[in-house]
């Protein structure tokens, strides 16, 4: 990151978007010639009984754009497609806090997918995220090689073991 003229410099600042038009807006900006960054993460989705995974924004609603004030014409962010506006602090946008967005970078992988998984260790309490036991609370009792971790969950009033996808769990 630089600074121009002794100004400010560059920042990661939080854009708004319409309600699911982030690619759009992400597209868009990258059209522009913004550094547009939309994490990703996979979801498990169940549509008449059929069980669907696909890329969904990690934050709905949110993409973060960098810029530096005093250089770029921020200003046109608000009139790009797919966006509702920037998040402001009186007359300038907000920037996002220092190194949260570069931790976000290093969660991502080689697919652009957000992997926000990898810390899970064993004891931990974990969410299940998608897939028809999406929302259940539990125990990470056992992570193996290949991506599957196993799972002691609290239901109807009663501990059940199961296995699910790593990719599938998040930190409670």
């Amino acid at each position: 990151m630089s600074s121009i003229g002794g100004g400010r410099c560059e920042r990661w600042y939080v854009v708004q978007t319409l309600v699911r038009q982030e690619p759009r807006a992400h597209a868009q900006l990258a059209a522009q010639g913004f550094d547009a960054f939309l994490p990703r993460v996979q979801r498990t989705i169940r549509h008449a009984r059929t069980l669907r995974t696909i890329l969904s924004a990690a934050f709905p609603g949110y993409l973060f754009v960098r810029l530096d004030l005093d250089r770029d014409r921020w200003r046109s962010v608000n009139g790009t497609l797919g966006v509702s506006r920037m998040i402001m602090g009186g007359e300038a946008p907000i920037p996002a806090p220092e190194g949260v967005v570069e931790t976000i970078f290093d969660y991502v992988d080689s697919r652009g997918v957000a992997r926000f998984d990898r810390d899970l260790v064993e004891g931990q309490s974990v969410r299940i995220k998608s897939g028809p036991l999406a929302n259940a609370l539990g125990e990470l009792v056992r992570l193996d090689a290949n991506g599957r971790v196993r799972v002691l969950l609290d239901i109807m009033g009663g501990r059940i073991e199961t296995m699910v996808a790593r990719v599938d769990l998040e930190a409670a």
